[in-house]
């Protein structure tokens, strides 16, 4: 950790007078000349990395342990008591520096100044008073969806198993195994369908009074500015859904049909979706966090030995946590600890290939956390999820080779790499499915439980095989997406996922084609941090920003042949 330059090393953030002079400090201090400036953005970027790194362990502990009800009750401190008075602060500043002549200056010297007072005075455009209680309290009903989710448990044969934890059963080659866990997983989550509702519904109404409020006439808008999405329009996403719906669908109803084959029935079952389509025993690449830890870290040091030394070093300072246990919250996430300028890994492991896969994602997030790490200022290295995304999900591709530390032949190996590729199949009409959701529910802010319900389903349909039979269970497909915490905690970041899905696959055919110039245009890519607009980062890792149906299309056209070698191999 750097020595501080403006804030006292001892500082400890307990309540809001505890910043406040700071804030006070920078917003009313003269600026006289460049100089003057230049010191007003590096003392407010030291700033904004102590407060975002003290917010970073109060969401750490409390997701690591959503019993823990100190770890909560300092979390909700933070959202509650000390955010809301940040936030006018945050503007007043945001307001002083752009209201400074030297920005002009600055603006002209370096490209990166130009994109960091584009987004504040985004950020000053979009700033209303009365949101930010509003805001505080969307922040605590996210973390009542946490708490809900991270207690979700199911007992099968006398045992009780977390969702992640339970979710291998539904790669046993026993069809009967399958269906009753998967039935119990289902019953569970069934006990939770009106709690979820409810707090959904008042999240639409705040957001929706928050967009009203700065000026919009729906969330979706006020969200495509608060996003910073600068470089696409809902249009263009429009455009991605129909993309995937022509393209990727297809290919995806031939990998049903192809499934059903292997397995031998008439119809798929939503328990017959996870396991092995020719009934082999679920992969297990690791016994524990510390095996999958120890062979992550020699894959990524095959794949490029500075990724290997990412997370080694995360390793040595003990800034992970991998391992699914009852009362964790869900999913995986990789925090950048803004001030220390390392990053932090958490995940549900409990044993699948699935849970390699979020390693490696969430190392890519880290490796892009040390490539950017010497940038001047904290919102230079605040890259938007179009970026991020690409960084982790390319990471899956690149790492994908050296796959085989987990395992103790070549046959498990290509099957690996097989799953990876088709869940790319899978994965993208679900990505579309959410956003296409989004933009409907937040255009019609109105709707009913039931008008909900039935959009649901509705654009299932439109990006679904035919091929899954729900019969008697269409309660699991109507409540999908309450399992999706996107949809409750980050509200419209999705889609990225499905963009930097595009352009991943675009920096593997390049680092298949030539290694070493492919690798070197990643990892020049992610050093630029948010120093370039989304385009031009992408156009320096050697890809296209677009989602296209002719661009998709040869992309596709590039996956399915390295599927077909798989099976050739």
């Amino acid at each position: 950790m750097s020595e501080r330059k403006f804030l006292p090393q001892s500082l400890v953030i307990r309540s809001w007078d505890d910043l406040k002079p700071y804030y006070e400090s920078l917003s009313s201090r003269p600026v006289k000349g460049v100089d003057d400036f230049r010191v007003l953005l590096e003392h407010t970027s030291e700033l904004e990395s102590v407060v975002s790194e003290d917010l970073a362990w109060r969401y750490i502990r409390m997701t690591c342990d959503t019993t823990d009800k100190a770890a909560e009750a300092s979390y909700l401190e933070f959202v509650q008591n000390i955010q809301p008075h940040i936030a006018p602060a945050e503007d007043a500043l945001n307001k002083k520096i752009i209201s400074c002549s030297e920005t002009a200056a600055l603006e002209a010297e370096d490209d990166a100044y130009r994109i960091y007072f584009r987004s504040l005075r985004s950020a000053v455009e979009l700033f209303r008073e009365e949101n930010v209680p509003l805001q505080a309290e969307l922040q605590t009903l996210a973390q009542q969806y946490a708490s809900i989710q991270g207690a979700l448990s199911i007992q099968y044969k006398g045992k009780e198993y977390t969702m992640e934890q339970a979710a291998i059963f539904l790669q046993d080659p026993d069809r009967t195994v399958r269906e009753t866990v998967w039935t119990l997983l289902h019953e569970r989550r069934m006990q939770d369908v009106e709690q979820l509702d409810a707090l959904f519904t008042e999240m639409v109404q705040k957001r929706h009074q928050v967009a009203l409020n700065a000026g919009f006439r729906n969330f979706r808008d006020y969200m495509f500015k608060a996003l910073g999405r600068f470089d696409y329009t809902p249009e263009d996403c429009f455009q991605f859904h129909e993309a995937i719906a022509t393209v990727v669908v297809p290919m995806l109803r031939k990998q049903y049909q192809q499934r059903m084959n292997l397995l031998d029935v008439d119809e798929l079952r939503p328990w017959d979706l996870a396991v092995d389509p020719e009934q082999k025993p679920a992969l297990k690449p690791f016994r524990d966090g510390a095996e999958l830890l120890d062979r992550g870290i020699r894959c990524l040091e095959q794949t490029d030995p500075f990724f290997g030394e990412c997370l080694a070093e995360m390793k040595q300072l003990n800034l992970l946590d991998l391992e699914s246990r009852k009362g964790k919250a869900p999913g995986g996430y990789n925090y950048p600890l803004a001030e220390r300028n390392v990053p932090f890994i958490f995940m549900n492991a409990s044993g699948k290939m699935r849970d390699v896969e979020t390693l490696v994602h969430e190392a890519g997030h880290a490796v892009h956390s040390f490539l950017s790490s010497s940038l001047r200022l904290h919102a230079f290295k605040n890259t938007p999820s179009e970026v991020a995304e690409l960084a982790s999900m390319s990471m899956e591709l690149l790492s994908m080779e050296h796959w085989d530390v987990y395992f103790d032949n070549r046959e498990d190996h290509i099957r690996a790499k097989r799953e990876q590729l088709e869940g790319i199949i899978q994965t993208l009409p679900w990505i579309a499915i959410v956003d296409k959701f989004q933009h409907w529910i937040y255009e019609h802010p109105n709707h009913s439980h039931d008008d909900r319900k039935e959009a649901w389903v509705r654009i299932n349909r439109e990006f679904g095989t035919g091929l899954v039979d729900y019969s008697g269970y269409e309660d699991a497909l109507a409540w999908g997406w309450h399992r999706q915490l996107h949809i409750f905690e980050v509200p419209f970041y999705y889609i990225e996922y499905g963009m930097a899905q595009l352009g991943a696959i675009g920096i593997w055919k390049q680092v298949i084609e030539h290694r070493q110039q492919g690798l070197q245009a990643y990892k020049e890519a992610l050093k630029l941090g948010y120093t370039r607009s989304i385009p031009e980062i992408y156009q320096t890792g050697g890809i296209r920003f677009g989602f296209g149906e002719a661009y998709v299309k040869s992309l596709f056209q590039f996956v399915d042949q390295e599927i077909r070698k798989l099976g050739q191999a």
